[in-house]
């Protein structure tokens, strides 16, 4: 069986279409970690440094007590220095516990604050980032290798034990026989070009196993939440799949066992180091004691010793792969460090002003969404290709001006890629105009802080999300604060309480992944709930009934007659009668605003939307009946008409 150590050519098995070189600066800005522990640091050096001293001290025991307790005959020479010698070594085992403690207090605080770094920073990033990345290899970048960090970096920082432990015995060869000591010493070179060449493989290697986990991990993860599932279940192809996923597994399996292999080689060079100057150290050593240069004694001492020396410069090389390990990783993290987050709020930020609803205005604004370079990386997207990355799209809304009156609702219609639901994303500053102004509250949306905007705004989209918690969590994810009544009173005005309370466990039923064990009706009252209980003072709903059957549709939009009451309102809904008398509609065409007024004034027009107008609702010419569905319409109050249905909520 012949072994080949994969990476003196590549193969295609082995892979490499990702760029793995470590940036230049990566171990200084690691070492930046340390700066807020330096203390704990100091302190593991001192034990590190007692423990290997007390350690070291044993062979030079061991010499006494050969040479003036053995050799003369001496009882009480041999049990006392036999008695120091089991106290040191009970003295090395307890500072060995000391520092593995300490060095556990380094490696976890370092990576806790280079985890919460990392959160707080992606946390901070546009929607259009999460939009490009892959969730399950953001996830994995996030969390699973940082924790495969923090089970590495204990064994890591003990090898600094080991290194002192090295040095400490090293010098104790010199003085015990310099000609000894030099040999030892000259063997230590011979060893570190190949180290060089095996730890640039290990670098390569464990950042190829990093992006494929990643790439599997992120590829399970789209596959096996609920509505992955299901379509994998309803379309898939098991055994395409499954072939594909054995493809992945096979490529990680191939990765390891060539990492084991580097790694392995790193371990066997040491021992082989080790196993040379063990003979040289006898022979050599032997020849100076048949020539009376030192006692028998001495090259007991001096074998000790090497033993000492060479099993943590063994330990030292078997960390060798787990620090490149961590090195990759920090990298990984520092590179969506490094991407800096396109939406800031502005040093100088102010609050908008509460409970008092705002006007909207925009004026003259063009917006593209960003290219795949400005908000996202490569390898998050984990994409084998960078067609993309680089291209421009084009302007999705453009010189876009109008202006919504505090207190007022306003209606965006048009068909489906018009820019609506972006104009929405514009208020909320999920995205930043490219050019132009959008003013809520007389304020540049980014003069405002994040706070106070998150506060005014409130959203209910077609696609109600729900958490896979309680119901209970779920609504105070909202306003933790809020009390049990206040859930209450908000499950009433959105027209769910009943149901939840005919559950067993009320309040504390759990959704499910996604919110999926409730029906869409549910799912949509309980985001209208949460947004009463949130009390924005601006309130957008993106087709919040677009895929509800009637009489969940009919209890939505009861609920809505609340939530839009004294509120800022903008409505986007391809059902015209559900916006057919509010204050203002604006028929959004091809990124523009084409047409604006009321629903008499715009039908009057005969323009695109009176087209749209027909298209939707118009029945047979003279039969005289009224458009159809016009019976959940506006009120006169700005809320939406019931519809005298009688709606079974318990119904799934």
């Amino acid at each position: 069986m012949v072994l080949r150590f994969q990476g003196m050519k590549k193969s295609a098995e082995d892979p490499d279409p990702w760029q793995t070189d470590i940036h230049p600066g990566t171990v200084r800005r690691v070492l930046a970690y340390f700066r807020p522990h330096l203390r704990t640091v100091a302190l593991f050096i001192a034990v590190a440094a007692l423990e290997a001293f007390a350690v070291a001290t044993t062979p030079l025991l061991l010499r006494e007590l050969v040479d003036n307790g053995i050799v003369k005959n001496d009882r009480g020479v041999v049990i006392s220095t036999a008695c120091l010698t089991a106290g040191l070594a009970v003295l090395g085992a307890v500072l060995s516990l000391v520092s593995a403690y300490i060095s556990g207090r380094i490696g976890q605080g370092v990576t806790h604050d280079l985890r919460v770094q990392a959160l707080d920073h992606v946390r901070r990033q546009p929607l259009a980032f999460f939009t490009r990345t892959q969730t399950g290899v953001l996830v994995g970048r996030l969390h699973t290798e940082l924790v495969m960090v923090q089970q590495q970096f204990t064994g890591l920082l003990m090898a600094a034990t080991s290194a002192v432990m090295a040095l400490v015995v090293l010098a104790e060869l010199f003085y015990l026989s310099w000609l000894v000591g030099l040999i030892t010493l000259a063997l230590v070179p011979l060893f570190i070009v190949p180290w060089v060449h095996v730890g640039r493989q290990i670098q390569r290697r464990t950042r190829r196993q990093m992006d494929e986990n990643a790439g599997l991990g992120g590829r399970l993860q789209e596959r096996f939440n609920v509505q992955g599932a299901m379509l994998s279940k309803l379309f898939g192809r098991p055994d395409e799949e499954m072939a594909e996923f054995a493809d992945r597994a096979k490529k990680i399996r191939t990765i390891g066992v060539n990492l084991s292999v580097w790694g392995r080689g790193a371990f066997v060079m040491m021992t082989l180091m080790a196993s040379l100057a063990t003979a040289l150290v006898y022979g050599v050593g032997g020849g100076l004691v048949l020539a009376g240069a030192f006692q028998l004694g001495t090259l007991i001492a001096l074998a000790t010793l090497l033993q000492r020396l060479f099993g943590p410069i063994t330990q030292l090389s078997g960390m060798q792969q787990i620090a490149q390990a961590i090195v990759v990783s920090f990298s990984r993290v520092f590179e969506l460090l490094d991407l800096k987050p396109l939406i800031q709020e502005s040093p100088d930020a102010v609050a908008l002003a509460k409970d008092v609803p705002p006007d909207i205005e925009f004026e003259r604004v063009t917006f593209r969404y960003p290219t795949a370079d400005e908000v996202s990386l490569a390898s998050l997207e984990h994409l084998r290709t960078d067609r993309e990355r680089g291209e421009v799209t084009p302007d999705v809304l453009r010189d876009v001006s109008f202006h919504v009156r505090a207190g007022t609702l306003t209606a965006l219609v048009g068909s489906s890629g018009a820019g609506k639901s972006t104009i929405t994303h514009l208020v909320s500053r999920l995205y930043d105009a490219n050019s132009g102004t959008v003013r809520v509250g007389g304020h540049d949306l980014r003069d405002l802080t994040f706070d106070s905007l998150r506060e005014a705004v409130g959203v209910v989209s077609q696609d109600a999300y729900l958490f896979h918690d309680t119901i209970r969590e779920n609504l105070l994810y909202a306003r933790p604060t809020a009390t049990e009544d206040e859930l209450i009173e908000a499950c009433k005005g959105a027209q769910i309480w009943d149901l939840i309370a005919s559950l067993p466990s009320g309040l504390d039923t759990v959704s499910g992944d996604r919110g999926y064990r409730m029906s869409g009706g549910e799912k949509q009252r309980l985001s209208i709930a949460r947004l009463l209980l949130k009390a924005p003072s601006i309130v957008v709903l993106d087709e919040a009934t677009a895929h509800l059957d009637s009489e969940s549709e009919a209890a939505v939009q009861r609920a809505l007659k609340i939530a839009l009451r004294s509120r800022t309102s903008l409505v986007i809904a391809h059902r015209l009668s559900t916006i057919r008398e509010a204050d203002q509609i604006l028929v959004i065409d091809d990124g523009q605003v084409r047409e604006h007024g009321t629903h008499e004034e715009l039908l009057a027009a005969d323009g695109l939307y009176a087209d749209l107008y027909r298209t939707q609702f118009a029945k047979p010419a003279g039969n005289g009946a009224e458009p159809a569905g016009l019976g959940t319409g506006l009120g006169p109050d700005n809320a939406l008409r019931p519809v005298p249905q009688v709606v079974r909520e318990g119904e799934r």
